[in-house]
């Protein structure tokens, strides 16, 4: 029985130690205004979490905490086992924190290039392993990010993302303006990056049956609870599940 102890108690570590985000009890709003409680995630190397809920459930607002542009409410928030200070930006992207947000972001008049340039603090990935992600990326290298199209300037935000070497990466509505046919190409590739590069991926997605395709989890935010959450291959294999939560949502 002993042995057996140890064992149990050996893996726990290693679960423990694979951890690379991990929320405790977290709350998330604006001042004193509460918009999501009671929020405990953890996430390995490699998994892909599929955020949903209908619009005002506080998706944003805790991709926003956990990136340090806003202050936790209560709880905290770890990366590596060590708790990330509340509400500072710059030590959760040099934690290896990073957010592509639904507005992207980019620098309209630099090239593609220049774009990737100014991001590539941690000099991991090259130009070249970018566009093998994103190929398009690669022809219109020399192209300023505003006179791209939607698709090409979300694998751009996204691209630009990765040259942080992001050990969390964030994604808030990729789809965002998109038509179907380009999330459905896009997508792919954010699976691809957890599986290639290991980073966790934590990802807002309004084409829920599109998401659960490519997360290995998900979690249901309703009215700032957690509703629903479990393995994305059960929720994609039960559609009423899910429209059960979303329904009940507008009652």
């Amino acid at each position: 029985m002993d042995e057996v102890n140890s064992v149990n108690a050996a893996v726990r570590d290693r679960q423990r130690s694979d951890v690379v985000i991990e929320c405790r009890g977290l709350g998330v709003g604006y001042g004193s205004v509460n918009v999501a409680r009671d929020i405990d995630v953890a996430l390995s190397r490699g998994q892909v979490l599929a955020l949903l809920g209908p619009n005002g459930a506080g998706k944003t607002t805790l991709l926003s905490t956990l990136a340090g542009l806003l202050p936790a409410l209560e709880g905290e928030i770890r990366v590596d086992g060590v708790k990330l200070p509340s509400g500072r930006a710059r030590v959760a992207n040099k934690r290896g924190v990073v957010l592509v947000p639904d507005d992207r972001a980019l620098f309209t008049s630099l090239t593609v290039r220049e774009n990737l340039r100014v991001a590539n603090s941690a000099k991991r990935l090259s130009f070249d392993d970018i566009v093998e992600l994103f190929p398009s990326l690669g022809r219109r290298r020399n192209i300023t990010a505003g006179e791209l199209s939607g698709g090409e300037q979300q694998m751009l935000a996204v691209a630009r993302a990765l040259m942080q070497d992001p050990k969390v990466l964030l994604i808030d509505e990729m789809s965002m303006g998109l038509a179907p046919v380009i999330v459905e190409e896009l997508l792919p590739v954010v699976r691809r990056i957890a599986d290639d590069i290991g980073s966790v991926i934590i990802l807002v997605e309004q084409h829920v049956h599109l998401a659960l395709e490519i997360a290995d989890e998900a979690m249901v935010l309703v009215h700032g609870e957690v509703r629903d959450r479990g393995p994305a291959e059960e929720f994609s294999a039960d559609p009423h599940r899910l429209q059960k939560i979303y329904l009940s949502s507008t009652l």
